[in-house]
């Protein structure tokens, strides 16, 4: 008699788990503080305080990007409500990008993980901020059309206008419950596919065929890109997941791991096509892809001397 093996099934309901344990806090921190921003910032603040000139306003998106430990999952929804509030589209796309590697907790997390490495904890703090630069850059001279599904009116469309008015004349604190509400559903849905994919993936995928790819040059690289956007981890907790392959991958494919999984995941992706038309998610992926692998690769060779 056969007995069936359930250690697949466990592997999957343990990456599942943990892919929403690790990203939901993320999103519903994220989400409230969209809500807020939506009750209490006004368009007007938020066109004043957004520097006109491309480069001051990349690094204002840098400094936003230092002051909020969030992690990418709850990013979406706050740039989203501050997109629809009147931020440039490309401020937007920065924070997006590199919020989630360069503020204090994921620098905290970088630094423990590779104490004996600090090289790496400010290799990867750089060569987000260069990304970011670059991805910026080309989003301010070169997109024109709005890429964003729904506008400030219809963000939030099943919200009555009458129900909306009471709340913003009453209670403005219920109101930002229903709004965080709304947006938490509207963003969980995705997550919640995404893990189910990824949690599959890893169970079923044997990962010791998939680390024989890895050990050439080049190839590495794309394998550790390829690895990234599979598991979809958290950017504090992708840390871990890379110092533990430090005897098997070289150091430049493991700072791509590093930069690129935070930037563009499965499950990220999935949220970034609820707010953005897929043309410019599609845009957005390629350039993350062709900017990291050729950073990681020169600092590789050229910063490092390996």
């Amino acid at each position: 008699m056969l007995v069936p093996d359930f250690t697949v099934l466990q592997d999957f309901k343990t990456m599942l788990f943990s892919i929403l344990l690790d990203a939901i806090p993320f999103i519903l921190l994220g989400v409230i503080m969209s809500s807020l921003m939506q009750m209490f910032i006004s368009e007007a603040w938020i066109r004043k305080m957004t520097p006109k000139n491309p480069l001051l306003g990349i690094l204002f998106a840098f400094l936003l990007s230092l002051l909020f430990p969030v992690c990418e999952c709850g990013m979406i929804p706050v740039v989203r409500r501050l997109i629809a509030k009147g931020m440039p589209l490309y401020i937007g796309v920065v924070f997006i990008l590199v919020g989630p590697i360069v503020n204090p907790v994921v620098f905290a997390a970088t630094y423990t993980a590779f104490r004996s490495q600090p090289e790496m904890v400010y290799s990867r703090m750089g060569l987000a901020l260069f990304v970011g630069l670059c991805i910026g850059l080309y989003v301010y001279y070169f997109v024109r059309k709005n890429p964003m599904k729904n506008s400030a009116a219809t963000l939030y469309a099943t919200t009555s206008p009458e129900v909306s008015h009471t709340h913003v004349q009453g209670n403005k604190w219920l109101s930002v419950m229903e709004h965080a509400g709304s947006e938490f559903f509207d963003m969980g849905k995705y997550l919640i596919f995404g893990a189910v994919v990824t949690a599959s993936i890893q169970a079923l995928v044997p990962r010791d065929e998939l680390l024989a790819i890895g050990q050439g040059g080049a190839s590495s690289h794309v394998f550790m890109m390829g690895l990234a956007f599979v598991l979809s981890l958290c950017s504090t907790s992708d840390t871990f997941v890379a110092s533990s392959f430090a005897g098997t991958f070289s150091a430049g494919s493991l700072l791509t791991f590093m930069v690129f999984g935070p930037m563009l995941d499965f499950k990220s992706t999935l949220m970034l096509l609820s707010v953005f038309r897929w043309r410019f998610v599609l845009i957005l992926a390629l350039l993350i892809i062709l900017i990291v692998f050729v950073g990681a690769n020169v600092i590789e060779r050229h910063v490092w001397g390996m």
